[in-house]
């Protein structure tokens, strides 16, 4: 007789004792997130830029123009009504640091009590894309000083944050503000570039310090673009063999990774010293560290052979650009924004970039979390805001009437299907919980 024979007639067929515990009756991974510590990371974020334009003369603040200031608990309720745990949130560091040793709480603290209250996780965004107007811009060298205090002064009000983004998108900051010319200093030279960068690094370190210091398990969520320019060229152009290697400046002397020699020299040839590099190739900060990854379809680029350029829309897409950016720094990974600015095709963008994700985790790549990046829709990024059009970009999960976007229920599905799933497999036993394990399918 067959030992299956024996078995089944002990046991019956298929499904025996135990397997409700994690196996053929566990759970798959569906339902809304449960805000449990071992949970992907389900996300999004409200569009908070400040940069200046037209020589520091205007203040883009796009808290202000999406109409933040004046709903701002109307917005932390969408969070919680789309069923989201996690937000990627920015105060205004131009307007709360107004002097040296000075700040002005009276909008943080109301916004950042009601987060706490809603339950919502907040990964703290310290810097995005300008500064307070008495520092003036990035090619001063002691933004890294007067960060690092605000950053303290911000850990000790709010001591219930662990997550924490504290200059957002370095190498975007210093390419447009100093190199493309349309943000603060509107410079368009290397040096600008260089001065930029290095100061933005300076300050990602430092803050990231005084937030160690304060909070030794800070959580520290780096958001960077994940850029590629194509070039139909027979013979690969030094300008563009440049930008590609330029695009991992930011992360290479954030995390202390030596760039290629020719980086190397374009830095000493552009103003930062031997002392300076050696400072950045010290070591990774302190904390837990995560490289997050924006792409929108605009990060990739083709460069024709008559030396204009196309967006080129998904080419490599998420997936295979990421992956080059974890294959050079081996950090867990956080898809940190995406969106689209054509509102009928967010959905199908929204489910491509899943599909990345997915792909990526079951190569083995420690992806943490995902976001969609806004909450509500933005204004003049078709121009990086460079020009004031008003022009409504829509990208967000809501439009700026608070009104759902076919995106909004698109996300939700998504929540809805994968919304427990966790961090890494069997991720629950890193909560050193007594809870059963529970995932049958692992994504």
């Amino acid at each position: 007789m067959s030992f299956l024979k024996i078995i089944e007639k002990k046991y019956g067929d298929g499904n025996y004792d135990g397997d409700q515990f994690g196996g053929a009756g566990g759970h798959d991974g569906s339902g809304l997130p449960e805000n449990s510590p071992s949970n992907f990371m389900f996300a999004t974020g409200i569009e908070c830029s400040y940069p200046t334009i037209q020589k520091g003369k205007v203040r883009r603040d796009l808290l202000r123009e999406c109409g933040h200031y004046d709903r701002w608990r109307e917005d932390l309720g969408l969070v919680k009504e789309m069923g989201l745990n996690v937000l990627r949130y920015g105060l205004p560091y131009y307007s709360i640091h107004k002097a040296p040793g000075k700040y002005d709480w009276s909008f943080a603290d109301e916004v950042m009590g009601e987060i706490k209250r809603l339950g919502i996780t907040p990964i703290l965004d310290l810097m995005h894309f300008g500064v307070p107007d008495w520092i003036e811009n990035f090619q001063n060298p002691e933004l890294p000083i007067h960060f690092a205090d605000y950053a303290a002064a911000v850990a000790e009000r709010y001591p219930w944050v662990r997550f924490y983004t504290p200059v957002n998108e370095i190498y975007v900051t210093a390419r447009i503000s100093a190199k493309d010319g349309v943000w603060n200093e509107q410079l368009k030279t290397d040096k600008g570039f260089v001065t930029a960068m290095k100061h933005c690094v300076a300050a990602s370190i430092m803050a990231n310090q005084q937030i160690a210091k304060r909070r030794n398990d800070c959580v520290i969520v780096q958001s960077e673009s994940a850029e590629f320019t194509h070039e139909l060229y027979a013979k690969p152009s030094p300008q563009i063999t440049l930008e590609n290697e330029l695009r991992f400046l930011s992360l290479d002397l954030l995390y202390a990774n030596p760039p290629s020699a020719t980086v190397g020299m374009y830095l000493l040839d552009n103003g930062m010293t031997r002392k300076e590099y050696d400072w950045f190739m010290t070591g990774k900060p302190p904390g837990y560290q995560v490289m997050g990854n924006d792409y929108y379809g605009r990060n990739e680029r083709i460069r024709l052979a008559d030396g204009t350029i196309q967006i080129s829309m998904d080419v490599l897409g998420w997936y295979e650009i990421t992956k080059g950016y974890y294959e050079r720094y081996r950090m867990p990974v956080m898809h940190t924004e995406t969106n689209v600015f054509d509102a009928d095709q967010a959905p199908i963008w929204l489910n491509k970039q899943w599909v990345g994700v997915m792909k990526m985790r079951r190569d083995g790549v420690p992806v943490l979390g995902f976001t969609w990046y806004s909450l509500i829709d933005q204004i003049d990024w078709d121009s990086q805001l460079g020009e004031l059009n008003n022009h409504v970009n829509e990208c967000g999960l809501y439009d700026l009437d608070r009104k759902p976007r076919p995106v909004a229920q698109a996300y939700k599905n998504l929540l809805n299907e994968f919304g427990q799933i966790t961090i890494v497999p069997h991720g629950e036993v890193l909560e050193l919980t007594d809870r059963p394990a529970r995932l049958k399918v692992q994504v």
